[in-house]
Protein backbone atom coordinates (compact mmCIF):
# COMPACT_ATOMS: atom_id res chain seq x y z
CA UNK A 1 0.00 0.00 0.00
CA UNK A 2 1.50 3.16 -1.10
CA UNK A 3 1.43 6.62 1.23
CA UNK A 4 -0.78 8.12 -1.08
CA UNK A 5 -3.93 6.74 -2.19
CA UNK A 6 -4.55 6.19 -5.75
CA UNK A 7 -7.08 8.63 -8.22
CA UNK A 8 -7.85 5.72 -10.89
CA UNK A 9 -11.46 5.04 -10.14
CA UNK A 10 -13.11 7.70 -8.44
CA UNK A 11 -16.76 7.99 -10.22
CA UNK A 12 -17.29 10.77 -12.33
CA UNK A 13 -20.88 11.69 -11.42
CA UNK A 14 -21.40 12.56 -7.14
CA UNK A 15 -22.54 9.71 -5.51
CA UNK A 16 -25.83 10.40 -3.62
CA UNK A 17 -24.84 9.47 -0.14
CA UNK A 18 -21.42 9.04 1.67
CA UNK A 19 -21.09 7.76 5.36
CA UNK A 20 -17.96 9.13 6.93
CA UNK A 21 -16.44 7.25 10.23
CA UNK A 22 -14.80 9.70 12.46
CA UNK A 23 -15.87 13.33 13.57
CA UNK A 24 -12.53 15.11 14.06
CA UNK A 25 -11.56 17.68 12.45
CA UNK A 26 -10.33 15.74 9.69
CA UNK A 27 -13.94 14.34 9.25
CA UNK A 28 -16.35 17.04 9.99
CA UNK A 29 -14.30 18.56 7.40
CA UNK A 30 -14.81 15.95 4.60
CA UNK A 31 -18.67 15.33 5.63
CA UNK A 32 -19.01 19.23 4.86
CA UNK A 33 -16.98 19.31 2.04
CA UNK A 34 -19.17 16.33 0.40
CA UNK A 35 -22.05 17.77 1.20
CA UNK A 36 -21.22 21.25 -0.66
CA UNK A 37 -21.70 18.50 -4.07
CA UNK A 38 -25.10 17.56 -2.44
CA UNK A 39 -23.94 14.78 -1.58
CA UNK A 40 -26.33 12.94 2.02
CA UNK A 41 -23.89 12.54 4.51
CA UNK A 42 -24.03 10.53 7.56
CA UNK A 43 -21.40 11.02 10.05
CA UNK A 44 -20.52 8.77 12.64
CA UNK A 45 -18.55 8.95 16.06
CA UNK A 46 -18.71 7.16 19.10
CA UNK A 47 -18.23 10.38 21.10
CA UNK A 48 -18.34 14.19 21.15
CA UNK A 49 -17.61 15.38 18.09
CA UNK A 50 -14.07 17.32 18.09
CA UNK A 51 -12.92 15.87 21.31
CA UNK A 52 -10.41 13.84 20.59
CA UNK A 53 -6.77 15.63 19.43
CA UNK A 54 -9.06 18.30 17.26
CA UNK A 55 -9.74 19.49 20.75
CA UNK A 56 -6.25 19.52 22.72
CA UNK A 57 -4.29 20.52 19.51
CA UNK A 58 -2.25 24.27 19.74
CA UNK A 59 -4.65 25.44 16.76
CA UNK A 60 -1.61 25.51 14.65
CA UNK A 61 -2.00 26.30 11.13
CA UNK A 62 1.51 25.68 9.77
CA UNK A 63 1.57 24.86 6.07
CA UNK A 64 5.32 25.66 6.53
CA UNK A 65 5.63 22.23 8.37
CA UNK A 66 6.83 19.92 5.09
CA UNK A 67 9.48 18.61 7.28
CA UNK A 68 8.99 15.11 8.40
CA UNK A 69 9.37 13.90 11.63
CA UNK A 70 11.89 11.75 11.06
CA UNK A 71 15.09 13.38 9.51
CA UNK A 72 18.65 12.66 8.63
CA UNK A 73 20.65 12.02 11.80
CA UNK A 74 17.53 10.84 13.96
CA UNK A 75 19.20 7.06 14.88
CA UNK A 76 22.04 9.53 16.89
CA UNK A 77 19.53 11.53 18.41
CA UNK A 78 16.88 9.08 19.42
CA UNK A 79 18.58 6.91 22.27
CA UNK A 80 19.54 9.70 24.06
CA UNK A 81 16.16 11.24 23.89
CA UNK A 82 14.61 7.77 25.35
CA UNK A 83 17.10 7.81 28.01
CA UNK A 84 15.31 10.86 29.19
CA UNK A 85 11.82 10.17 29.94
CA UNK A 86 11.12 13.82 30.41
CA UNK A 87 12.38 14.51 27.58
CA UNK A 88 10.61 15.63 24.31
CA UNK A 89 10.68 11.56 23.05
CA UNK A 90 9.21 8.81 25.41
CA UNK A 91 8.66 5.53 24.82
CA UNK A 92 6.56 3.20 27.14
CA UNK A 93 8.78 0.34 27.40
CA UNK A 94 5.52 -1.79 27.68
CA UNK A 95 4.15 -1.09 24.34
CA UNK A 96 8.08 -1.43 23.10
CA UNK A 97 7.36 -4.81 21.34
CA UNK A 98 4.43 -3.46 19.57
CA UNK A 99 6.35 -0.48 19.22
CA UNK A 100 9.16 -1.77 17.48
CA UNK A 101 8.24 -2.28 13.23
CA UNK A 102 7.04 0.97 13.09
CA UNK A 103 9.79 2.53 14.83
CA UNK A 104 12.32 0.76 12.48
CA UNK A 105 9.90 2.12 9.53
CA UNK A 106 10.16 5.41 11.19
CA UNK A 107 14.20 5.21 11.06
CA UNK A 108 13.93 4.28 7.47
CA UNK A 109 12.17 7.13 6.63
CA UNK A 110 14.76 9.67 7.14
CA UNK A 111 16.74 8.41 4.23
CA UNK A 112 17.31 11.90 2.54
CA UNK A 113 15.73 10.36 -0.91
CA UNK A 114 12.66 9.18 2.00
CA UNK A 115 12.29 12.69 3.17
CA UNK A 116 12.43 15.27 -0.14
CA UNK A 117 9.24 12.91 -1.22
CA UNK A 118 7.69 13.12 1.90
CA UNK A 119 8.04 17.01 1.94
CA UNK A 120 7.31 17.31 -1.91
CA UNK A 121 4.09 15.72 -1.27
CA UNK A 122 3.09 17.33 2.50
CA UNK A 123 3.41 20.57 0.92
CA UNK A 124 1.62 19.94 -2.01
CA UNK A 125 -1.42 18.83 0.76
CA UNK A 126 -0.72 21.55 2.82
CA UNK A 127 -0.07 24.43 0.75
CA UNK A 128 -2.69 27.23 0.88
CA UNK A 129 -4.00 26.37 4.24
CA UNK A 130 -3.95 29.24 6.06
CA UNK A 131 -5.78 31.07 3.02
CA UNK A 132 -8.36 27.95 3.46
CA UNK A 133 -9.23 28.31 6.51
CA UNK A 134 -9.35 31.97 7.15
CA UNK A 135 -11.96 31.93 4.22
CA UNK A 136 -13.63 28.83 6.21
CA UNK A 137 -13.87 30.88 9.47
CA UNK A 138 -15.32 33.85 8.21
CA UNK A 139 -18.07 31.60 6.17
CA UNK A 140 -18.85 30.38 9.20
CA UNK A 141 -19.26 33.32 11.18
CA UNK A 142 -16.57 32.50 13.58
CA UNK A 143 -14.02 35.00 12.27
CA UNK A 144 -12.93 35.72 15.56
CA UNK A 145 -11.28 32.29 15.87
CA UNK A 146 -8.66 32.74 13.22
CA UNK A 147 -5.69 34.69 14.08
CA UNK A 148 -3.21 35.58 11.21
CA UNK A 149 0.03 36.71 13.42
CA UNK A 150 2.55 33.87 12.10
CA UNK A 151 4.66 31.95 14.47
CA UNK A 152 7.88 32.89 16.18
CA UNK A 153 10.23 29.44 16.52
CA UNK A 154 13.08 30.50 19.72
CA UNK A 155 16.07 28.80 19.92
CA UNK A 156 19.00 29.55 23.08
CA UNK A 157 21.02 30.71 20.14
CA UNK A 158 21.66 30.72 16.31
CA UNK A 159 23.75 27.40 16.74
CA UNK A 160 21.50 25.63 18.28
CA UNK A 161 18.92 26.29 15.51
CA UNK A 162 21.15 24.72 12.91
CA UNK A 163 20.30 21.50 14.89
CA UNK A 164 16.82 21.98 12.94
CA UNK A 165 18.83 23.03 9.90
CA UNK A 166 16.62 20.50 7.47
CA UNK A 167 13.51 21.67 8.44
CA UNK A 168 14.71 25.52 7.41
CA UNK A 169 16.20 24.34 4.15
CA UNK A 170 12.92 22.65 3.01
CA UNK A 171 10.75 25.63 4.09
CA UNK A 172 12.93 27.77 1.95
CA UNK A 173 12.60 25.21 -0.51
CA UNK A 174 9.02 25.81 -0.76
CA UNK A 175 8.88 29.29 -0.87
CA UNK A 176 8.17 30.07 2.92
CA UNK A 177 9.41 33.42 4.30
CA UNK A 178 11.40 33.07 7.39
CA UNK A 179 12.79 36.36 9.26
CA UNK A 180 15.50 35.47 11.44
CA UNK A 181 15.38 37.57 14.91
CA UNK A 182 18.02 38.32 17.60
CA UNK A 183 16.83 39.18 20.48
CA UNK A 184 15.20 42.83 20.21
CA UNK A 185 13.65 41.09 17.20
CA UNK A 186 12.14 38.65 19.53
CA UNK A 187 10.65 40.88 22.27
CA UNK A 188 9.59 43.38 19.57
CA UNK A 189 7.03 40.75 18.41
CA UNK A 190 6.90 38.90 21.84
CA UNK A 191 7.64 41.66 24.82
CA UNK A 192 6.54 38.45 27.58
CA UNK A 193 9.11 36.11 25.85
CA UNK A 194 10.59 33.35 27.54
CA UNK A 195 14.64 34.32 29.21
CA UNK A 196 17.35 32.76 27.24
CA UNK A 197 16.01 32.53 24.36
CA UNK A 198 18.45 34.35 21.90
CA UNK A 199 17.61 33.82 18.29
CA UNK A 200 14.55 33.50 16.74
CA UNK A 201 12.89 31.96 13.45
CA UNK A 202 9.74 33.98 12.21
CA UNK A 203 7.32 32.55 10.03
CA UNK A 204 4.66 35.65 9.55
CA UNK A 205 2.27 34.07 6.90
CA UNK A 206 1.33 31.24 9.40
CA UNK A 207 -1.91 31.18 11.76
CA UNK A 208 -3.50 30.10 14.81
CA UNK A 209 -7.47 28.40 15.52
CA UNK A 210 -7.83 30.32 19.19
CA UNK A 211 -10.33 27.84 19.93
CA UNK A 212 -9.76 24.41 17.61
CA UNK A 213 -13.25 22.78 19.44
CA UNK A 214 -15.21 26.08 19.09
CA UNK A 215 -14.69 25.90 14.93
CA UNK A 216 -15.07 21.87 14.70
CA UNK A 217 -18.36 22.76 16.46
CA UNK A 218 -19.00 25.14 14.08
CA UNK A 219 -18.32 23.25 11.12
CA UNK A 220 -20.90 20.62 12.73
CA UNK A 221 -23.48 23.13 13.03
CA UNK A 222 -23.55 24.16 9.72
CA UNK A 223 -23.03 20.31 8.27
CA UNK A 224 -26.30 19.78 10.60
CA UNK A 225 -28.25 23.01 9.21
CA UNK A 226 -27.86 22.18 5.72
CA UNK A 227 -29.61 18.33 6.54
CA UNK A 228 -26.38 16.65 7.26
CA UNK A 229 -26.68 13.79 9.58
CA UNK A 230 -24.81 12.87 13.24
CA UNK A 231 -24.54 9.46 14.22
CA UNK A 232 -23.36 8.60 18.24
CA UNK A 233 -22.30 5.28 17.95
CA UNK A 234 -19.39 3.21 18.27
CA UNK A 235 -18.12 1.64 14.61
CA UNK A 236 -17.16 -1.89 15.37
CA UNK A 237 -16.50 -2.57 11.58
CA UNK A 238 -16.87 -1.67 8.26
CA UNK A 239 -17.84 -3.88 5.25
CA UNK A 240 -18.62 -4.33 1.98
CA UNK A 241 -21.36 -6.59 -0.03
CA UNK A 242 -23.06 -6.14 -3.13
CA UNK A 243 -25.08 -3.83 -1.38
CA UNK A 244 -22.74 -1.00 -0.80
CA UNK A 245 -21.23 -0.75 2.39
CA UNK A 246 -22.41 -1.52 5.94
CA UNK A 247 -21.28 0.01 9.09
CA UNK A 248 -21.32 -2.41 11.75
CA UNK A 249 -22.50 -0.56 15.01
CA UNK A 250 -24.87 -2.83 16.64
CA UNK A 251 -27.92 -0.37 16.48
CA UNK A 252 -30.26 -2.79 13.73
CA UNK A 253 -31.48 0.24 11.96
CA UNK A 254 -27.73 1.75 11.19
CA UNK A 255 -26.33 -1.71 10.74
CA UNK A 256 -29.11 -2.06 7.71
CA UNK A 257 -28.23 0.64 5.68
CA UNK A 258 -26.08 0.73 3.00
CA UNK A 259 -23.67 3.36 1.03
CA UNK A 260 -21.89 3.13 -1.98
CA UNK A 261 -18.98 4.98 0.00
CA UNK A 262 -17.21 4.91 3.01
CA UNK A 263 -14.59 7.77 3.77
CA UNK A 264 -12.56 6.55 7.29
CA UNK A 265 -11.07 9.46 9.20
CA UNK A 266 -10.78 7.77 12.19
CA UNK A 267 -7.04 8.62 13.17
CA UNK A 268 -5.39 7.01 15.35
CA UNK A 269 -8.37 3.92 15.35
CA UNK A 270 -8.19 3.25 11.70
CA UNK A 271 -5.86 0.68 11.77
CA UNK A 272 -8.02 -1.48 13.61
CA UNK A 273 -11.31 -0.59 11.04
CA UNK A 274 -8.62 -1.89 7.95
CA UNK A 275 -7.26 -4.62 9.00
CA UNK A 276 -10.55 -6.90 8.41
CA UNK A 277 -10.01 -5.78 4.83
CA UNK A 278 -6.79 -6.86 4.09
CA UNK A 279 -5.09 -3.50 5.28
CA UNK A 280 -2.29 -3.27 7.77
CA UNK A 281 -1.87 0.43 8.07
CA UNK A 282 0.95 1.22 10.02
CA UNK A 283 -0.63 4.32 12.15
CA UNK A 284 1.14 4.82 15.84
CA UNK A 285 -0.57 6.90 18.15
CA UNK A 286 2.18 9.72 19.47
CA UNK A 287 0.47 10.73 22.56
CA UNK A 288 0.55 14.85 23.12
CA UNK A 289 0.02 16.60 26.36
CA UNK A 290 -0.73 19.86 27.54
CA UNK A 291 -1.05 22.37 30.03
CA UNK A 292 -4.17 25.44 29.92
CA UNK A 293 -3.43 27.80 32.31
CA UNK A 294 -6.92 29.84 32.59
CA UNK A 295 -6.97 33.86 32.26
CA UNK A 296 -2.49 33.60 30.71
CA UNK A 297 -3.25 34.19 27.02
CA UNK A 298 -2.33 37.70 27.16
CA UNK A 299 1.42 36.14 27.80
CA UNK A 300 1.88 35.68 24.44
CA UNK A 301 0.50 37.55 20.65
CA UNK A 302 0.69 34.67 18.51
CA UNK A 303 2.15 30.77 18.27
CA UNK A 304 5.47 30.59 19.99
CA UNK A 305 7.36 27.40 19.82
CA UNK A 306 10.21 26.46 22.22
CA UNK A 307 12.26 24.74 19.33
CA UNK A 308 14.70 23.45 22.12
CA UNK A 309 11.67 21.71 24.27
CA UNK A 310 9.68 21.27 21.27
CA UNK A 311 6.62 22.71 22.66
CA UNK A 312 3.94 24.54 21.09
CA UNK A 313 2.42 27.91 22.95
CA UNK A 314 -0.80 29.58 21.65
CA UNK A 315 -2.94 32.03 23.40
CA UNK A 316 -6.46 30.23 23.36
CA UNK A 317 -9.93 31.54 24.42
CA UNK A 318 -9.79 29.66 27.44
CA UNK A 319 -5.72 30.65 28.55
CA UNK A 320 -2.80 29.96 27.49
CA UNK A 321 -2.27 26.65 25.69
CA UNK A 322 1.15 24.70 26.31
CA UNK A 323 1.46 21.42 24.39
CA UNK A 324 3.66 19.09 22.63
CA UNK A 325 6.46 16.49 23.07
CA UNK A 326 5.72 12.77 21.67
CA UNK A 327 5.12 9.37 24.21
CA UNK A 328 4.64 6.26 22.63
CA UNK A 329 2.53 4.08 25.15
CA UNK A 330 -0.63 2.94 22.92
CA UNK A 331 -3.92 3.52 22.68
CA UNK A 332 -5.17 1.79 26.06
CA UNK A 333 -2.22 2.89 28.46
CA UNK A 334 -3.31 5.63 31.12
CA UNK A 335 -2.13 9.47 30.88
CA UNK A 336 1.34 9.54 31.98
CA UNK A 337 0.95 12.13 34.93
CA UNK A 338 5.13 12.72 34.28
CA UNK A 339 4.66 13.65 30.75
CA UNK A 340 2.04 16.37 31.60
CA UNK A 341 3.51 17.47 34.59
CA UNK A 342 6.71 17.92 32.55
CA UNK A 343 4.86 20.19 30.01
CA UNK A 344 3.69 22.38 33.07
CA UNK A 345 7.20 22.86 34.63
CA UNK A 346 8.53 23.93 30.94
CA UNK A 347 4.98 26.70 31.02
CA UNK A 348 6.31 27.76 34.46
CA UNK A 349 10.07 28.21 33.99
CA UNK A 350 9.44 29.69 30.99
CA UNK A 351 6.79 32.20 32.27
CA UNK A 352 7.13 33.06 35.63
CA UNK A 353 3.89 34.76 35.78
CA UNK A 354 2.06 31.45 35.82
CA UNK A 355 2.72 31.35 39.44
CA UNK A 356 -0.27 31.06 41.25
CA UNK A 357 -2.39 29.55 38.42
CA UNK A 358 -3.39 26.32 38.51
CA UNK A 359 -2.74 24.16 35.36
CA UNK A 360 -5.53 21.76 33.09
CA UNK A 361 -3.69 18.34 32.13
CA UNK A 362 -4.50 16.67 28.96
CA UNK A 363 -3.00 13.94 26.47
CA UNK A 364 -4.76 12.92 23.35
CA UNK A 365 -3.84 10.31 20.34
CA UNK A 366 -2.13 11.68 17.10
CA UNK A 367 -2.16 9.54 14.02
CA UNK A 368 1.17 9.30 12.72
CA UNK A 369 2.73 6.98 9.87
CA UNK A 370 6.88 6.38 9.65
CA UNK A 371 6.78 8.70 6.92
CA UNK A 372 4.78 11.83 8.45
CA UNK A 373 2.40 11.73 4.61
CA UNK A 374 -1.28 11.17 5.25
CA UNK A 375 -3.23 8.36 3.40
CA UNK A 376 -5.97 10.85 1.54
CA UNK A 377 -7.96 9.47 -1.12
CA UNK A 378 -9.59 6.61 -2.71
CA UNK A 379 -8.19 2.89 -2.46
CA UNK A 380 -8.52 1.45 -5.90
CA UNK A 381 -8.28 -2.46 -4.84
CA UNK A 382 -11.42 -1.67 -2.51
CA UNK A 383 -14.43 -0.15 -4.53
CA UNK A 384 -15.74 2.66 -2.41
CA UNK A 385 -13.54 2.72 0.28
CA UNK A 386 -11.41 6.39 1.03
CA UNK A 387 -9.03 6.79 4.12
CA UNK A 388 -8.17 10.55 5.20
CA UNK A 389 -5.73 9.42 7.98
CA UNK A 390 -2.19 9.93 9.56
CA UNK A 391 -1.96 13.24 9.61
CA UNK A 392 0.39 13.04 12.64
CA UNK A 393 0.61 16.32 14.46
CA UNK A 394 -1.10 18.51 11.44
CA UNK A 395 -4.43 17.74 12.02
CA UNK A 396 -5.77 21.20 11.81
CA UNK A 397 -3.44 22.67 9.12
CA UNK A 398 -4.14 19.64 6.77
CA UNK A 399 -8.19 19.21 7.57
CA UNK A 400 -9.59 21.52 4.60
CA UNK A 401 -6.87 20.90 1.84
CA UNK A 402 -7.80 16.77 2.75
CA UNK A 403 -11.20 17.16 2.42
CA UNK A 404 -11.33 18.77 -0.52
CA UNK A 405 -9.07 16.05 -2.18
CA UNK A 406 -11.69 13.98 -1.18
CA UNK A 407 -14.43 15.78 -2.72
CA UNK A 408 -12.83 16.46 -5.23
CA UNK A 409 -11.78 12.65 -5.74
CA UNK A 410 -15.32 11.06 -5.64
CA UNK A 411 -17.49 13.48 -6.68
CA UNK A 412 -15.38 15.72 -9.67
CA UNK A 413 -13.64 19.19 -10.43
CA UNK A 414 -15.77 22.05 -8.58
CA UNK A 415 -15.48 25.80 -9.25
CA UNK A 416 -14.72 27.11 -5.97
CA UNK A 417 -13.20 25.07 -2.63
CA UNK A 418 -15.73 24.19 -0.38
CA UNK A 419 -14.37 26.44 2.14
CA UNK A 420 -15.57 29.52 -0.28
CA UNK A 421 -19.23 28.25 -0.95
CA UNK A 422 -21.49 28.93 1.79
CA UNK A 423 -22.07 26.76 4.61
CA UNK A 424 -24.93 27.99 6.81
CA UNK A 425 -28.36 26.93 6.15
Amino acid sequence: MTETANKQGAPVQAPKQVVVVGAGVVGVATALALQSYGVAVTLIDRGEPGMECSYGNSGAISPGSVAPLALPGILKTVPGMLMDQDGPLSIGWKHLPKAASWLVAFAQSAEPKRVAAAAERLNDLYQGAVDAHAALAQNLGVSELFMRRGHLHLYPDAGYAQKDATGWQLRAQYGYQVDELDRAGIEALEPHAPQGYAHGRYLADHGTILNPLRYVQSMLHAFVQRGGKLVRAEVKAIRPDDKGWAVRTGEAALDAQRWPHVVVAAGAWAPALLKPLGMLLPIESQRGYHAQFAGAQHLVERTVVLADKKVFIAPMEGGLRVGGTVEIAGLTAPPNPRRAAGIERIAREAFPALAGLEAQHWMGHRPCLPGSVPVVGHIDAIQGLWLAVGHGHLGLTGSLPTAQRIATGMCGPQALPFWQLRTAG
